[in-house]
């Protein structure tokens, strides 16, 4: 048993702790997380701990990575997240990373059809990064608005207070967002991109939770 297994009998319930064991692979992880609400913040922003994700049964994608990458830890991966940037007009994006066999891959909860799971096929982290970039558009424009993304960000060095607390993980998002971030694009080849197009904008409208937290029918 790790470390980490010892801790996790001591901070999560036998409730919690057993929902976490049971979600013992990436995908198994990520087909968990679909079934959760988009956490669509009514109340105000929030910035929950997967003990809270749990309860809650809903996430935004920063919850929901945090969620990931405590349930990776569990299972003798590494607490890994990536945040993504957009421009100042669209939403940031944050996924949990993870590696099988020297390969990436990522977890990402989405209300959309694109910027989701990403398999362990990608050698580098700028790879997996870089397989986001063209799906990550505008639908009113098609203007794709990525701008930057970070390195592996290792939630160790948060502690372990983090996984159950009560209380909105601000401070650790703030941080998340001043970590080093890389540009996705040479500024001069900006002109050159294309729009996402007709076909891309209409798949892009597509969302599976509606706002009231209902499912949307397939």
């Amino acid at each position: 048993m790790s470390s980490f297994q010892k801790i996790a009998k001591e901070i999560f319930n036998a409730s919690e702790l057993k929902k976490l064991q049971s979600l013992s692979t990436p995908i198994q992880i990520q087909d968990f997380l679909d079934t959760l609400s988009i956490n669509f913040e009514y109340d105000g922003e929030t910035n929950m701990s997967p003990r809270r994700v749990l309860r809650h049964k809903k996430a935004h994608c920063m919850e929901a990575a945090l969620f990931a990458a405590a349930t990776l830890w569990l299972h003798g991966h590494e607490p890994l997240i990536m945040n993504m940037k957009a421009y100042p007009y669209d939403d940031d994006h944050c996924v949990a990373l993870y590696k099988i066999n020297g390969f990436w891959g990522a977890i990402s909860k989405t209300n959309h059809t694109t910027v989701r799971f990403r398999d362990p096929v990608y050698r580098t982290v700028r790879e997996l990064a870089m397989s986001y970039f063209h799906e990550y558009f505008v639908n009113t424009t098609g203007d794709k608005v990525l701008q930057s993304y970070s390195r592996p960000i290792n939630l160790k060095r948060f502690g372990t207070e983090w996984l159950t607390t009560e209380e909105e993980l601000f401070d650790l998002a703030a941080v998340v967002d001043k970590s080093p971030h890389f540009p996705y694009l040479p500024s001069k080849n900006k002109r050159h991109l294309r729009r996402a197009d007709r076909m891309e904008r209409k798949s892009g409208k597509i969302i599976e939770w509606r706002d009231e937290g209902e499912k949307m029918p397939d």
